[in-house]
């Protein structure tokens, strides 16, 4: 069968493109189609020697810079592509992939890393953060994204089965399209990890400087706790979180991976306040034998098991961070590296591509019988 995978943009290596990167060592002919293409020289070894077929955004001013500005030609651009040739399209989809024009005899599965968030149930946290709450050109962006909701309500149609990266993620493709999904957990490199290592004496977090990560709750936290933390990443916060981080933090900014691995060895504790639709880095610190403290909302509770491989707290608040961090500090959990290393390993690269090849493959046989897909 001739496949197709569609992505939304390749700007870097990082989580869905660590999918997509899956699925194309699954299918090694399939051709693959985003609406840009920037990736650097040093990041394009997933993609393999295959081109990528983009579309005219690609070609628009200021594209590389601003290409998400371009979100209303989004939907436009992405049915553009065509698809004719193929048995199979596969979509990686977070924002527009899903609304690639199929016919009845092609196969269309979307495996969804989210609803686009910020026209859906984020929409009032992105106006205000991007400072889009009032006047002229906030009204302007909430008529954007209420067209761009019909949109992706009416292109929710176009797909066969929906696949979901995380039960969470399959309750908001419920609640958005009304359609069920299957869950398969994103793969994660757990084989890069050595997880009997010695512990030491700090915390680790790590995240892109951006609101909604809060990393600002931890370092406020591990201010009021005065207890080591190491915090890797930057983003546009940085300033902020810096002037924030007391004598016993410290930022290293953005590390490679070996020096990332390495601190998920060695740290006693790994912090993740965020609520994320999976959450790739709970996955790791727990193949590194690092039992995580997180915010009990979003993928992390499919993850993280609560007092066995880490402690999830229930407000998003300094105060419950604190708490959680207290409590672990005073052994109240039975926490040790063979359950996290356990734990990891169900979410590990051959599970995903298990998984997701018996699904194409059972999914396709279906298909062709003419029998439901759901």
């Amino acid at each position: 069968m001739r496949v197709a995978i569609v992505h939304e943009w390749l700007t870097s290596h990082a989580g869905s493109e660590k999918v997509v990167e899956q699925m194309l060592q699954l299918y090694p002919s399939a051709d693959l189609f985003s609406l840009v293409d920037f990736l650097l020289p040093e990041q394009r070894h997933f993609i393999g020697q295959r081109s990528v077929k983009t579309s005219f955004i690609q070609q628009l001013p200021l594209a590389k810079r601003a290409f998400r500005q371009y979100l209303p030609l989004m939907p436009l651009a992405v049915e553009q592509f065509d698809l004719s040739v193929y048995d199979v399209v596969i979509s990686s989809n977070h924002a527009v992939a899903k609304g690639v024009l199929t016919a009845p005899h092609q196969l269309h599965i979307s495996y969804v890393h989210t609803p686009i968030r910020y026209a859906w149930d984020l929409q009032h946290q992105y106006l205000q953060q991007s400072g889009l709450d009032r006047g002229a050109k906030g009204a302007l962006t909430r008529l954007i994204l209420h067209y761009l909701r019909l949109w992706d309500t009416t292109s929710a149609n176009r797909v066969d089965r929906f696949v979901a990266n995380s039960e969470f993620i399959a309750r908001r493709i419920w609640r958005a399209y009304r359609r069920p999904a299957t869950v398969i957990y994103p793969p994660v490199d757990v084989s890069r990890f050595v997880w009997q290592h010695p512990r030491e004496e700090f915390y680790l977090t790590v995240s892109r400087f951006v609101p909604y990560k809060r990393v600002d709750l931890t370092v406020e936290a591990f201010n009021q706790l005065g207890l080591p933390l190491v915090v890797i990443g930057d983003g546009p916060d940085w300033e902020r979180i810096s002037a924030l981080a007391g004598s016993t933090i410290r930022l290293l900014g953005k590390q490679p991976d070996p020096v990332v691995t390495d601190y998920m060895q060695r740290c006693k504790g790994f912090i993740f306040p965020a609520e994320e639709d999976f959450g790739i880095t709970p996955v790791e610190a727990q193949a590194a034998g690092a039992p995580v403290i997180a915010f009990g909302r979003g993928g992390v509770t499919e993850t993280v098991i609560h007092g066995k491989t880490g402690v999830l707290f229930l407000e998003q608040t300094v105060d419950s961070l604190v708490q959680a961090v207290k409590s672990f500090e005073m052994g109240m959990y039975q926490l040790n590296g063979e359950n996290l290393r356990q734990q990891a390993e169900r979410f590990s690269i051959e599970c995903f591509q298990t998984r997701f090849r018996d699904c194409v493959e059972q999914t396709h046989t279906a298909f062709l019988q003419g029998d439901p897909l759901e």
